[in-house]
């Protein structure tokens, strides 16, 4: 039987606009892809138990192999023996890219399209609207960010209404902040910020479109064919790139289905090679250990690298679950300083900066900043200082820019570029990568830093609200640990999805390998020294929760409390302390959303567990696809 795409009953209706003929035209072109897309996720799950089962590390590629769907030897590319593509006019200076999605929950389109007006108002050079991390999945978020981004974009009377309304608000806090209104020309400042797309990884399966015979279909595919779609023609016309960022990428052979895609779509919509430009978030350890060979296999559409924290940090905990020496602190101590994170930024400036065959090199766009000036007078004051600081040091190290998670955080952060002047630091000359084993070794460089009970509070308690978060829609939310709230001198921080996978994975870590604690704790009477026990880990678990139950509705809203919220601690609990270690905290909250069933999302952890302990299966489809299923 010949398998088919089936979309989730009553959406081509209800989104004509975005699900639109030329639409799906465009997803069953690139859904032959669908298939590799299947086996490569099959083969890094594999990659994943072998090196646990051989208790071996990742390591460089030999340089004579050829990266696959490529012609290119790694040896070429690591020397820039490559074309890559030209950086477009709009991506040349990108010193502030703020991120954020174009929707809200279950909200009217007004209401959505809030988000869009602060991101292109907000003074960005670029913003990143996010298909990803940041998007919630409850319903039918993904369309409606997708709706919202074609009408703004296309300057709907009912967006720029929308605008005005919010020109003046954020015009009120410039007056109250800065003492000067921000906007000073509403309808000019919307054209001003570059507009960028984050779609879904590979990983992720999409909740309204599958096969015919219930396998799930890529999200990655269908993101890319409805944002490219619908507004190729209007970017180009005036002007713009059409740019996305492609996230969780491990490998060049990854990189390189990306690039077929890419290819693949700008074929179908007859736009010419290299239109559609990316860049590369570095989210993923094994990616560290492949960078040119990134960039070769994705050259001409290629235009820069992103340096992540979060998701990074998870991926090194994740890739060295097998090894009991590897061990990291409390995630505080875990800065872009730290130890490997120091070694996996310098080897991506390193890589941006390696000119290809035209002399050509690539940007670097630094990491986040999650500070939202909203607090206490000292709070905040002790937070933009923070964020200033921050900035600065990425400048000096050589990104061409940083990522801000508010838009109010552009007006404080990027006075740091503005003052040096230069669109960017393309190539800034740094030494050339290595790919001995000394290079290898750095980059899982732990270095002495706490581990401590207030540490694993911090991770239990900042999970557990992402988690309920994530249930209500909100995939980016201002958190902050539960025995600071009320406390105005600490700031809240703007958080995603990786802000759940790390917690889980150090929390998983530390229980599993025995982690030693590096100081006493008077509460619990833990002493220096002692593991981190499953005992210790039970008790705090309850103590966090109960302090979420009781905790007001501005931070843990009341409705998420016999809802979600259960919901959120049953799979943190079970993620942690499960033997075998889930790679993706996000399976198994997509697998609980829509449903406030606290027995059904029990046998569907259960389930999703059972299934990876056994031969390294992800669940990863919307069980709810069909209202019929019994699948419940």
């Amino acid at each position: 039987m010949t398998r088919k795409l089936e979309f989730r009953d009553g959406v081509i209706a209800t989104y004509p606009d975005v699900l639109s003929a030329e639409a799906r035209a465009a997803i069953e072109a690139l859904a032959p892809f669908d298939r590799d897309r299947h086996d490569l996720m099959a083969a890094r799950i594999e990659r994943r138990r072998a090196r646990a089962a051989g208790r071996r590390r990742i390591e460089f590629l030999a340089p004579d192999t050829v990266i696959p769907r490529t012609a290119i030897r790694v040896r070429d590319a690591r020397a820039g023996h490559f074309a890559g593509g030209e950086i477009p006019a709009d991506l040349e200076r990108q010193w502030i890219q703020g991120t954020g999605p174009a929707t809200k929950p279950r909200s009217s389109p007004e209401s959505g399209l809030r988000n869009v007006a602060y991101a292109l108002l907000s003074g960005a050079d670029g913003w990143m609207f996010d298909g990803e991390d940041a998007l919630g999945q409850v319903d039918t978020m993904s369309l409606d960010n997708q709706r919202n981004l074609r009408l703004a974009f296309a300057a709907d009377p009912l967006f720029l209404g929308v605008a005005e309304q919010v020109a003046a608000e954020m015009n009120d806090w410039g007056r109250d902040f800065f003492g000067r209104a921000i906007v000073p020309d509403w309808r000019a400042q919307l054209g001003f910020t570059t507009r960028l797309f984050r779609a879904r990884g590979l990983h992720l399966d999409d909740r309204h479109v599958r096969w015919s015979d219930g396998v799930g279909f890529s999200a990655a595919i269908v993101d890319l064919a409805l944002y490219v779609t619908a507004n190729h023609q209007r970017l180009r016309a005036e002007g713009r790139s059409i740019a996305l960022y492609l996230p969780k990428i491990q490998t060049a052979h990854e990189a390189a289905l990306w690039n077929d895609l890419l290819s693949a779509l700008e074929r179908h919509l007859a736009l010419p090679a290299g239109t559609i430009k990316v860049y590369v978030l570095v989210e993923q350890i094994e990616a560290s250990f492949q960078l040119m060979e990134i960039r070769a296999a994705l050259s001409p559409h290629f235009v820069g690298f992103n340096t992540g924290r979060w998701d990074y940090i998870n991926s090194v905990a994740d890739a060295l679950a097998w090894d009991p020496g590897f061990v990291n602190p409390n995630i505080d101590a875990i800065t872009m300083t730290y130890g490997y994170m120091r070694v996996y930024e310098d080897r991506v400036r390193r890589a941006v900066n390696t000119p290809d065959r035209n002399g050509r090199c690539a940007l670097w766009q630094g990491g986040m900043e999650p500070n939202i000036p909203v607090g206490s007078p000292a709070g905040v004051e002790a937070g933009m200082r923070r964020a200033v600081a921050g900035a600065e040091r990425e400048q000096r190290e050589g990104a061409s820019g940083k990522w801000v998670a508010h838009w109010k955080m552009v007006h404080i952060v990027r006075p740091v570029w503005e003052r040096v002047g230069e669109a960017n630091q393309l190539g800034r000359p740094f030494p050339r990568l290595g790919y001995g084993a000394a290079e290898a070794e750095a980059l899982a460089l732990l270095e002495p830093a706490p581990r401590t009970v207030r540490g694993a509070r911090d991770l239990l308690s900042v999970a557990l609200q992402y988690g309920n978060a994530f249930g209500r829609g909100f995939q980016a939310a201002a958190l902050k640990p539960a025995d600071f709230f009320g406390d105005d001198d600490v700031l809240y921080l703007m958080e995603d999805m990786a802000t759940g996978e790390i917690r889980v994975s150090i929390l998983w870590e530390w229980l599993h390998k025995r982690a030693p604690l590096s100081a006493d704790d008077a509460e619990t009477g833990a002493a220096a020294g002692e593991p981190f026990s499953r005992e210790l880990f039970r008790r705090l678990l309850a103590e966090e929760y109960d302090k979420l139950r009781r905790a007001s509705n501005r931070d843990v809203h009341d409705d998420s409390k016999a809802t979600t919220l259960p919901i959120a601690r049953e799979i943190v609990e079970a993620c942690v302390a499960t033997p075998a270690k889930a790679p993706w905290y996000v399976d198994l909250l997509n697998l609980n959303l829509n449903q406030h069933d606290l027995e059904v999302a029990r046998r569907r952890i259960a389930r999703y567990l059972e299934a990876f302990a056994a031969d390294g299966t992800r669940i990863t489809e919307n069980l709810d696809f069909d209202p019929s299923s019994e699948e419940r």
